[in-house]
């Protein structure tokens, strides 16, 4: 397995905790267990993945 296979599995696990992180907010259910700034890091990790990708960086 090679390093853009690994990393297009990191993107999707990050996109769905991301969901979830939108979803636990909505509901109010996750939203006072995780901090205000998860789903900031967690778009910041999705961006560089794919800029990384796209051999933007």
């Amino acid at each position: 397995m090679d390093a853009n296979d690994l990393l297009k599995i990191v993107l999707v696990l990050v996109v769905v905790w991301i969901l979830l992180e939108i979803i636990g907010e909505i509901l109010g259910i996750l939203g006072w267990l995780l901090g205000p700034f998860q789903p900031l890091l967690g778009l910041l990790i999705v961006v560089l993945i794919v800029l990384w990708l796209l051999d933007r960086l």
